[in-house]
């Protein structure tokens, strides 16, 4: 699928704003039948526009509310070093999101714990024993301004 029309954009706003919707439902609002509706959704996932449906957790009530934004350099950077470096933050459950990014930094990284001493027993636990990490710098969420899961389409 190349190019997406008008109604799949439709389609595809109104799931990011909530993707528990049946597909009746769905039709109601974009203003079409349940059919094509449902033939549109199958070709926006086999496509690809469509990665998963989640539901989106409140971190405080979890207890992991607790944000840390994590740069991390490594001691030296090639293929092999920056994929078994992936690797390993894929099995790290508290880091939420993993960018890898220019600059100053090799990556950053998104962290939830429930405190900061459970943050410090995680830098030296967790990403103190990755042998690649040269240094890292850690900066602390105060308050969430703005938090949007989709993308303006």
């Amino acid at each position: 699928m190349d190019t997406l029309d008008k109604t799949d954009l439709q389609i595809l706003r109104t799931l990011q704003n909530n993707s528990k919707l049946t597909t009746k439902e769905l039709a109601a609002q974009v203003n079409l039948s349940t059919t094509p509706v449902f033939e549109r959704l199958k070709r926006l996932e086999s496509g690809g526009y469509i990665k998963k449906y989640v539901a989106i957790l409140d971190a405080e009530k979890l207890n992991f509310g607790f944000v840390v934004f994590c740069n991390v350099k490594l001691k030296r950077l090639n293929r092999d070093i920056a994929a078994a470096f992936t690797r390993i933050i894929q099995d790290i459950p508290e880091v939420a999101e993993c960018y890898n990014i220019s600059g100053e930094y090799d990556y950053l990284l998104k962290i939830h714990a429930p405190d900061m001493k459970y943050y410090q027993e995680f830098i030296l636990n967790v990403l103190g024993t990755i042998d690649s990490l040269g240094s890292l710098r850690s900066t602390f969420v105060m308050a969430e301004v703005k938090h949007s899961y989709g993308i303006s389409i």
